[in-house]
C-alpha cells in the first residue's frame, strides 16, 4: 500500500469513527438501543445501535469515489464505492480476475461498528469501533496478515489507537508498548475463558487478577498499552472483532497467536472465527502455551529407540542417534528388534562399505554419519517395545513404524517421529533436522501435542487406534451389510466392500483415499466413512468424539475383520457388535515446530506421498 493509498484509507476511516461516534452515544443507556431489530450476517442478533453505526460506514463508502470491499457483522460482506452498493463472496470476487483497474477495489475494510455493544446498551464504557484495512491484490483470497492498517477508537472515552504494519503503534498519537511483566503470578490477563478446560482454569488461577469487558478489539489494545498483560478468547473470536487489534499488538511489540502457539492466518470473511492468545512478550506468551495445552517441558533423560528395520540407512542412523544421545548424557533404551539388527551391523566386516552405502542412498544425512561409534554394548541396553518406559519414544520411519510403535508400547509415551518412510505425516521432521531438532529437545524447547485416540470394543475384549479401525469382509470381493448406531441411534444402514472409522489424524490416510473429509486434529470428532458403498446416498459421517459409535453386521454367514491402524487384525462374525468410543487417554507427540496442519497437508500430498527425486 502506497503513501496515497494509505491517505484515502485513513481519510475513510476517520470520517467513519467521527459519524459513528456521536450516533452510537446519542443512544448509549437507553432502551432503544438494545433493541433487536434483525439478524446480522453473521447469524447473531444485531442490535439498534449497531445498525444506526453500520448504516454510517455503509452511506460513506458508497459514496466514496473508489470501489472497497467491506465485511461487517450486519451486512455481511458487500462491494460499496462510486454509488453502488452490491452483495459478494468475498473469497470468491478476490480470485477473479476479469475486473479492469477501475473496477477493483483499493480495500477491504474489516469493520466491527460496535464491538461491546452490551456495555453500549448498558452504559458502561467499554465499546469501541474497530476498523482493519487490508489492500486489495486480486487473484487471491486475503488474510488477516495482509491488513495494513488497524484503528480503534473508544467510543466511550474518546481513545484512539492506530496502528500501521512495520512502523509501529499508536495511542492518541503517543507511541505505545506492552508491559514488561513476565512472571504469571503478576500477570493482568482479560478476555473469555468458557472452554470447559482444565488448562484454562489454571492460568486463570494462575494470574493475578482477571478481567472481563465484553469487547474482544479494545482489550487486545489493552495488552498493547500495557494496561493487560495479557488476553485470550478461547471461544474464538470473529475476524473482524480481531483483525485491527492483531495489528495493534504485534505493531506495539505483543505476541498475538492461536492456542497451538501458530501464527493466525485466517482468510477474511464474515464467518471466519479464531482462537486467540495475545500477550506482552515472549516469555509470558510461552507460559500460557504451556498452560493451556498441559505442556510444561519435562526434563528429557530417558530415550526410547524405535526404527524401521527394513532397510540398512534408518539402522545405520539409529546407531548414530543412539551414540549422540549417550554422549550427551541421557539414557537410552532400544527395541530389542533393533539391537539385533545393531548387532548384526557390528559384527559385520563389511561394515564400512554399508555405511557408505547408507550415505549414498540418503545423501542429505551422508555427513551426520561419519565417525559412527558402534562400539556400544546394544544388547544391555535392550528392551521389549511393550515394556518401554521412558521420556521419550524417538522413532525413526515413517507413518507405519510410528503407528506400530504406538500400538505395541504399553505405557502411554510422547513420540518423536523422524521421516525416514514415504509419506511421515504424523512424524515431526525430516531426517536432515535430526540433532538440530534434539538439541532443543534436550534443552527442553518443546511442546506436547495430544491427538485423540480411540478404543475398540469386541466380544470383552478392547484395542487401541490412533488412526482408523478398517471393517472388511473376511473374502475378497465380497460386499458386508453394516448397521451403524451413533449413541444408540440407527443412523445408517449400508452394504459397502468395508467401513473406516477414523479419528482426525487418520483423516489423511486410508479415510482421505476413500473419499473422506481432511479433519484438523484439534477438531473433536470421528469420522464415519463407508468403503465403496452400494448406495448414491451413502457419505461419510463426522460425529462427536464424546459419541458411542456401535457397528453391526447383518449378514448371515459373511464374517468380518477389523484391523486396528494396519497393525492388529481381529475376526467379528453374524450379529457381533463392535463398539468405538473416545480413549480417555491422549496420544501424545513431542513437537519442536509449530508448522501449521494445512501447510503440512499440502507439504505431504501434493505429490500422492511420492517424494521427489534429487
Amino acid at each position: 500500500m502506497d503513501d496515497k493509498t494509505r491517505k484515502i484509507a485513513r481519510r475513510l476511516a476517520n470520517k467513519m469513527i467521527k459519524e459513528v461516534g456521536p450516533a452510537v452515544r446519542e443512544y448509549a443507556g437507553t432502551e432503544l438501543a438494545g433493541a433487536e431489530v434483525k439478524t446480522g450476517a453473521d447469524g447473531t442478533p444485531t442490535s439498534f445501535i449497531d445498525q444506526i453505526a453500520e448504516e454510517k460506514i455503509v452511506t460513506i463508502l458508497k459514496n466514496a469515489d473508489v470501489y472497497s470491499y467491506l465485511v461487517s457483522e450486519e451486512i455481511g460482506e458487500v462491494k460499496l464505492g462510486k454509488g453502488k452498493n452490491r452483495k459478494v463472496n468475498l473469497i470468491q470476487e478476490l480470485k477473479r480476475t476479469d475486473l479492469d483497474e477501475e473496477e477493483t477495489p483499493k480495500f477491504i475494510f474489516l469493520i466491527d461498528p460496535v464491538d461491546g455493544t452490551t456495555n453500549a446498551t448498558k452504559e458502561i464504557p467499554a465499546y469501541a469501533i474497530s476498523i482493519a484495512v487490508a489492500e486489495v491484490n486480486q487473484g487471491r483470497a486475503a488474510t488477516i496478515n495482509d491488513v495494513e492498517l488497524g484503528f480503534l477508537y473508544n467510543l466511550a472515552n474518546g481513545n484512539f489507537f492506530e496502528a500501521e504494519k512495520g512502523k509501529g503503534c499508536r495511542l492518541n498519537n503517543e507511541k505505545v508498548e506492552p508491559s514488561k511483566v513476565i512472571k504469571i503470578n503478576q500477570m493482568t490477563l482479560g478476555g473469555f475463558t468458557k472452554s470447559g478446560t482444565s488448562e484454562a482454569s489454571k492460568l486463570v488461577d494462575s494470574a493475578r487478577r482477571m478481567r472481563v469487558l465484553g469487547s474482544v478489539a479494545l482489550e487486545l489494545s489493552y495488552v498493547a498499552s500495557g494496561k493487560y498483560d495479557a488476553f485470550l478468547d478461547l471461544r474464538g473470536s470473529r475476524i473482524i472483532d480481531i483483525a485491527a487489534g492483531k495489528l495493534i499488538v504485534e505493531e506495539a511489540g505483543g505476541i498475538i497467536t492461536d492456542k497451538y502457539g501458530q501464527k493466525l492466518n485466517n482468510v477474511l470473511s464474515i464467518y471466519e472465527k479464531a482462537i486467540v492468545v495475545a500477550a506482552n512478550n515472549e516469555i509470558m506468551h510461552k507460559q500460557m502455551i504451556d498452560i493451556l495445552n498441559d505442556n510444561q517441558a519435562d526434563i528429557i533423560g530417558k530415550i526410547g529407540i524405535i526404527s524401521r528395520i527394513d532397510q540398512t540407512p534408518p539402522i545405520v542412523f539409529a546407531a548414530k542417534i543412539i551414540d549422540y544421545l549417550l554422549t550427551n548424557g541421557r539414557e537410552v533404551i532400544i527395541e530389542n528388534q533393533l539391537v539385533h539388527e545393531l548387532v548384526k551391523l557390528k559384527e559385520n566386516p563389511d561394515l564400512n562399505n554399508i555405511i557408505q552405502e547408507s550415505k549414498e542412498k540418503y545423501p542429505e544425512i551422508a555427513p551426520m554419519l561419519d565417525d559412527i561409534n558402534f562400539n556400544i554394548d546394544y544388547e544391555k541396553i535392550s528392551m521389549n517395545l511393550y515394556d518401554f518406559d521412558c521420556d521419550m519414544a524417538l522413532i525413526l520411519g515413517g507413518d507405519g513404524t510410528l503407528l506400530r510403535a504406538h500400538n505395541k508400547m504399553q505405557n502411554n509415551i510422547p513420540l518423536f517421529g523422524i521421516n525416514m518412510g514415504t509419506v511421515g505425516f504424523l512424524t515431526e521432521i525430516e531426517v536432515k533436522h535430526t540433532f538440530e531438532a534434539l538439541e532443543e529437545i534436550m534443552k527442553g524447547e518443546y511442546y506436547k501435542e495430544k491427538r485423540t485416540r480411540l478404543i475398540v470394543s469386541h466380544e470383552n475384549h478392547n484395542f487401541k487406534a490412533m488412526n482408523e479401525v478398517v471393517v472388511m469382509t473376511d473374502k475378497p470381493a465380497k460386499m458386508l451389510h453394516f448397521q451403524i448406531l451413533v449413541d444408540g441411534e440407527i443412523i445408517e444402514e449400508v452394504r459397502a466392500d468395508g467401513l473406516i472409522i477414523s479419528t482426525p489424524s487418520g483423516s489423511t490416510a486410508y479415510s482421505m483415499s476413500a473419499g473422506g473429509p481432511i479433519v484438523d486434529p484439534k477438531v473433536a470428532g470421528f469420522i464415519i466413512n463407508p468403503i465403496c458403498p452400494y448406495k448414491l446416498g451413502a457419505r461419510p459421517f463426522v460425529v462427536s468424539d464424546n459419541s458411542e459409535i456401535t457397528v453391526k453386521l447383518l449378514k448371515k454367514g459373511k464374517n468380518a475383520v477389523f484391523v486396528m491402524d494396519g497393525q492388529i487384525n481381529e475376526e467379528a462374525k453374524y450379529e457381533e457388535e463392535i463398539k468405538f468410543k473416545k480413549s480417555p487417554k491422549d496420544a501424545l507427540f513431542i513437537r519442536t515446530s509449530t508448522k501449521y496442519f494445512y501447510e503440512k497437508v499440502k507439504d505431504k500430498l501434493n505429490e500422492g506421498g511420492i517424494k521427489k527425486s534429487s
